[in-house]
């Protein structure tokens, strides 16, 4: 550790920090920011939101008992300094590496990170449950939940507040992050609420001037206070807060040491449910970040003294989002019925030119997946063309809407689903690993995996072509570096590709498994088809490959129960004979983080791993 960070070099754990004069705080607060900016422009990560929360996370842990207090960090990418002050400075190199420091809390990392997180809204909850724990144990121990106003708009926070509200025996922190920012620019009403009144900002500078003003006169000051409880719920938040059942305190400056201090401690005192309104800037105290917190949000390796710069050369590969993006305008051009759908994913999911040049067919409704599968039956049963543009993480939670209010009522909505397979640094919580099996058992449901970069352009248009619901998956990257098509046709609906005659042996493979396939078969003199439908399958190709080839070998990045080979599986089973299959696919673990070729060469799905696995299961053709 560099001379320069004396304060933070003496830290390993809270406890050393609860050491510290309170004078010292905005020194190692300096140090903490420094050392986060230096860090992370050498390994990648989350930026933005770790800078704007590092005076939030030295007043938490300074104030709090920590870990026999419960902090519960939502979404949990703003943790680096949380990691940093509880052990793991030395770490910070590894972070998000491959068998290294994850990006986000997990329990089995540390005793610190109490509950592991990564998709949003999650936290209040959790944060709940401990304290029914800690109330039926009768322990005194406290539970903190730290929330982003983004994450504010899912519904299962308001879920948790209307539960824990309720609960006055239970003793809860929710403590409001109120940055102005999620990953997107943050939308809706209650954003709205949240911004009123110059953020927040301008009220707790009257609230602490008034204090000193009125603090001289205890009658004029008992009065203010009295009219203000009147008149803050048509100028703050509090009132839709307090009508929770919480008591409502702030907005404070959440960059103020001055007032997170003795907040949090008088705060600590108190028993019952709790709600801080902190506000804070995303990228506090690095102006590139402040400038843009966007760009800043999750960054690859960078020079933090020159900040990110494009390389100027144009990549010779184009990525499936982009290819979605493109298409996405072209056939808003050509229908006007497209309308674009996002749970605030704009940039990640490819719409920032969809929502530049049609505003009023682009819909971001926050974090709230839920809301926007449903969202999008509503438009589709009057008809329009929506395409929700989703990350195949992110749509398990609107699993229910589109069993329910899609599939059963055969609607015709686009799934355009990101982030298929595995995603890489982000590891378990953001691979997209089980799409295909909870999607394949829906009815009326047509699922399309992409090769390449041109069929992946070729099967949007089918899907908009179809008059019911589908899917089209689609990894993280670049493909095959195929370059689409502008024309744009249909496929033929469940039907495969034949890439390669061979002998003996058939791969059927699945999306992004075609590559790694046609080389395996190259190396085994295999037959190698282009599955291109995941639902319906090409039935008629699979039994025809059955009754000519002694082994059927599935290829998917998709777990493998539930999954596309199962289904083949299941079209075999009706085969005049038997024959011999072997499913490669996700293996029946949660896979960590890494680069997206170590962890399939870890999992077996790259050539070596495919060889391997045949060899082993059909060793007369070795």
């Amino acid at each position: 550790m560099p001379a320069m960070y004396p304060l933070l070099n003496a830290i390993d754990s809270p406890t050393e920090l609860r050491a510290l004069d309170r004078k010292q705080l905005p020194a190692l607060a300096k140090e903490l920011r420094q050392f986060l900016i230096e860090s992370v422009s050498r390994t990648g990560g989350h930026l933005s939101s770790n800078l704007g929360t590092v005076e939030l996370t030295i007043a938490l842990h300074y104030i709090f008992n920590t870990p026999e207090d419960r902090i519960v960090w939502d979404v949990g990418h703003q943790t680096y300094g949380h990691k940093i002050l509880t052990g793991r400075r030395g770490r910070m190199p590894t972070l998000r590496k491959y068998q290294g420091m994850s990006g986000f809390p997990r329990r089995d990392e540390s005793e610190f990170d109490t509950f592991g997180t990564a998709h949003s809204s999650t936290s209040i909850s959790a944060a709940l449950g401990m304290a029914v724990a800690a109330r039926d144990q009768r322990s005194d121990r406290r539970a903190i939940a730290v929330i982003g106003d983004g994450a504010m708009s899912a519904g299962m926070a308001f879920e948790a507040l209307n539960n824990a509200g309720d609960m006055r025996d239970t003793n809860l922190l929710v403590i409001l992050n109120d940055n102005e920012m999620s990953i997107s620019p943050p939308v809706g009403a209650l954003t709205q609420i949240l911004a009123r009144l110059m953020t927040g900002r301008t009220v707790s500078a009257a609230r602490r001037a008034g204090g000193k003003v009125l603090g001289v006169a205890p009658p004029m000051l008992d009065f203010a206070r009295r009219v203000e409880e009147h008149v803050k719920g048509l100028v703050t938040p509090g009132t839709l807060f307090e009508e929770f059942g919480f008591n409502y305190v702030g907005p404070i400056d959440g960059h103020d040491l001055d007032a997170l201090l003795p907040t949090l401690h008088n705060l600590r005192k108190l028993d019952g449910p709790h709600f801080l309104h902190v506000v804070t800037r995303k990228g506090q105290g690095y102006k590139l970040a402040e400038a843009d917190p966007i760009l800043y949000h999750g960054v690859s390796t960078f020079d933090h003294t020159e900040g990110i710069k494009s390389s100027g050369k144009p990549s010779s590969k184009i990525s499936y989002t982009q290819v979605f993006s493109d298409w996405l305008c072209d056939m808003a051009e050509a229908d006007e019925r497209v309308v674009g759908v996002t749970p605030a994913m704009r940039e990640g999911s490819g719409l920032v030119r969809f929502a530049e040049k049609y505003p009023k067919r682009y819909y971001d409704v926050g974090i709230a997946e839920q809301h926007a599968v449903t969202f999008a039956a509503g438009m589709a049963a009057d008809g329009l063309k929506p395409v929700v543009a989703i990350y195949s993480t992110f749509l398990q939670r609107g699993y229910d809407q589109f069993i329910h209010d899609v599939a059963l009522q055969n609607l015709p909505v686009v799934f355009a689903i990101d982030r298929a397979g595995l995603v890489g640094a982000d590891g378990a919580t953001h691979h997209g690993a089980y799409d295909l099996s909870y999607l394949t058992c829906i009815p009326n449901l047509v699922i399309m995996a992409p090769a390449d970069e041109n069929e992946c352009r070729q099967m949007l248009y089918t899907a908009h072509c179809h008059n019911g619901p589908s899917a089209v998956r689609y990894p993280r990257g670049s493909g095959m570096g195929v370059t689409p098509e502008k024309a744009m046709t249909a496929y033929p609906i469940g039907k495969a590709e034949l890439r390669r005659s061979g002998k003996k042996i058939a791969l059927l493979a699945f999306g992004s498994m075609l590559k790694p396939a046609l080389e395996a078969g190259e190396a085994l003199d295999a037959t190698v088809v282009n599955m291109r439908f995941v639902k319906p399958l090409d039935e008629a190709l699979i039994l025809e490959l059955a009754q000519t080839h002694d082994l059927i070998v599935t290829l998917e990045e998709n777990a493998i129960i539930g999954g596309a080979g199962s289904e083949v599986s299941r079209v075999l089973e009706t085969a005049p004979a038997p024959v011999r299959t072997l499913r490669l696919g996700l293996p029946d673990r949660f896979i960590d983080h890494g680069e997206q070729g170590q962890l399939l060469k870890e999992v077996g799905l790259d050539v070596e791993g495919i060889l391997k696995a045949i060899h082993a299961r059909y060793p007369a053709n070795s």
